[in-house]
């Protein structure tokens, strides 16, 4: 174990100098556009999220002084810690955020939420924002490669949290050896999670994301202080206790490849591993029952099944306590797909006739398409129809990754309700002289 903790030490060491090093202005052009992006989708997700009742109800149970740090669509600013931990919850509580199947979950919601409250509390400029939040996302995407967790362990709020400290030490202009001080105690602040905890519909889930963006600041404070040091925690924490961890991988291709240029944006507000499902499901609603009413496709549909990989084979109950359970379940989203015509975050979990559609649907692994991952997330569907017709496809990933359908702006603007406040926000960063006003209309937008 000391020969992998020293070579944790040094890839660390590697990262660090890349990330303390990274100017915005020699950020390729492509990836540049990318991380706008994403960033865009990162707080259209929060703010749709905001608006939902349980995100409501924490900010007014949440005591917090006045701040510089603006609370997405919370209508007020709070500081940075308390802004980093709310605006977390909401960005990921609808399934809405976007996510990266190399990394294994979502690099943008590790780090994004910790970057830019601690951006408007510091009144940066708007490039170095820009660079750490890059930094944050490429760190965090590394390190999600780098760690293979434990069956049963959710990714949420563990191999994200070396990103939020990277992204905040870069904010703080810390050097090398500090960004590597930040990283390695952000690498031993990860959380156990369960993933029955998503499937059960604890919103738990949710607060370790919260957590995660909480720890990268203090990670990075910790560094500024000088009370940290890079030992190779993460070898002892990400591998060792959650999984299995592979030093080489996190600085491969350093200043090469960008991790961010093979993201996945969501239409649907559930899972990634059910969108392949959904997106068969829209298909066939299309090609077998255009224009018939939800009710009857009800009464026509005699089963599906669904054939996909590992991931998403275990997401197969047909009962949901709440929105976030369903959001994990593939026979809900299918129904929901079927009847409905769409996944969103308005979708009604109590309906009858979705629950009783979606015990018709049967989900199932295929071992040769969990062999395919991580670069496909393939599913096939067959619809029977109680009419004898029987329905085949299969998509090998779904609307919205990068090497498949990638979304472009129109299309994520769609999602969200109030794009233009949150394009002018993301396109006038790069010309901030000081992030803390621009940052600060966020507080106002619509959820």
């Amino acid at each position: 174990m000391s020969d992998q903790r020293g070579a944790t030490g040094a890839a660390v060491d590697g990262l660090a100098g890349w990330a303390s090093a990274l100017a915005w202005e020699d950020v390729p052009s492509e990836v540049a556009e990318r991380l706008r992006t994403v960033l865009f989708d990162a707080l259209g997700a929060t703010a749709l999220g905001a608006g939902t009742e349980d995100q409501r109800a924490l900010r007014a149970a949440w005591p917090a002084a006045p701040g510089d740090a603006p609370l997405v669509a919370g209508k007020r600013r709070v500081d940075a810690p308390t802004a980093a931990f709310l605006n977390a919850q909401a960005m990921v509580c609808l399934e809405l955020d976007e996510g990266n199947k190399h990394a294994g979950g979502h690099p943008s919601a590790h780090g994004f939420p910790a970057v830019l409250a601690l951006a408007a509390e510091l009144d940066v400029p708007g490039p170095r924002v820009l660079a750490a939040l890059l930094v944050a996302y490429e760190v965090s995407a590394r390190f999600g490669r780098t760690t293979a967790l434990n069956a049963g362990v959710h990714p949420h709020g563990n191999w994200g949290v070396p990103g939020a400290a990277a992204g905040c030490a870069v904010l703080l202009g810390l050097d090398a050896a500090r960004v590597a001080a930040a990283i390695d105690a952000g690498s031993g602040m990860p959380v156990a999670g369960h993933f029955d905890s998503a499937l059960d519909g604890n919103p738990v889930r949710d607060a370790w994301m919260g957590m995660a963006n909480h720890s990268g600041i203090a990670a990075a404070r910790m560094a500024e202080a000088g009370v940290a040091r890079n030992t190779g925690t993460a070898a002892l924490s990400l591998g060792g206790l959650l999984g299995e961890f592979d030093p080489g991988r996190l600085t491969e291709l350093l200043g090469e490849r960008y991790d961010v240029l093979g993201n996945y944006f969501k239409r649907h507000a559930s899972c990634s591993f059910t969108h392949p499902a959904a997106d068969l499901a829209l298909r066939a609603r299309s090609e077998l029952f255009d224009g018939v009413a939800a009710a009857e496709i009800a009464r026509r549909v005699a089963a599906v099944r669904v054939d996909t990989h590992a991931l998403g084979a275990g997401l197969n109950r047909t009962g949901w306590h709440n929105r976030l359970s369903a959001m994990f379940s593939v026979p809900f989203v299918v129904a929901a797909a079927l009847l409905d015509g769409k996944v969103g975050p308005e979708q009604a979990v109590d309906d009858p006739k979705l629950a009783e559609l979606a015990r018709r649907v049967e989900v199932t692994e295929d071992p040769e398409l969990t062999r395919r991952l991580p670069d496909q997330r393939a599913a096939r569907m067959t619809v029977l129809t109680e009419d004898g017709r029987r329905w085949v496809e299969e998509v090998p990933n779904p609307v919205g990754d990068s090497d498949f359908h990638p979304l472009g702006r129109d299309q994520l603007a769609e999602l969200f309700g109030d794009p233009d406040t949150l394009w002018d926000v993301v396109d006038r960063l790069p010309r901030a002289q000081g992030a803390r006003e621009l940052l600060g209309r966020l507080a106002e937008v619509r959820s």
